[in-house]
């Protein structure tokens, strides 16, 4: 048996009456957690509001986007009596005969490959 003395018992319970003494004259108080709590509190409500009035304009504009579908599909086809005209051909534009733009990696002037050029075109030595 651990404690099994009068004595042995009495030191244990003032070892923990002395800790509990120890313990409230070092708490710092209940106020700051309070007033945190509260501040808290106030903020999760503001961001509550803020949610609930989005769903609410969410789901209004949904609502409006079904009824603007339903009436589309439910509206008749515009003919039109203008001809189908072919679509027209656009040549190519001519290849650069050299690079226009170099990448944000590389300094502008410097044609030494860096580190993270993959993608960039690099004098290969050998």
């Amino acid at each position: 048996m651990l404690f099994s003395t009068p004595t042995q018992w009495l030191a244990v319970a003032v070892a923990l009456i002395a800790g509990w003494l120890f313990g409230l004259a070092s708490h710092p108080g209940g106020r700051k957690w309070k007033q945190r709590y509260a501040d808290e509190r106030d903020v999760h409500s503001r961001n509550r509001k803020d949610f609930d009035s989005r769903l609410a304009e969410r789901d209004a504009r949904i609502k409006e986007l079904e009824r603007e579908n339903a009436r589309l599909a439910s509206a008749t086809p515009v003919a039109t009596s203008a001809p189908v005209l072919a679509p027209t051909r656009v040549a190519a534009p001519a290849p650069a005969s050299r690079t226009v733009a170099q990448s944000a990696a590389r300094p502008a002037g410097t044609t030494r490959a860096r580190w993270f050029d993959w993608n960039n075109s690099a004098p290969t030595h050998g």
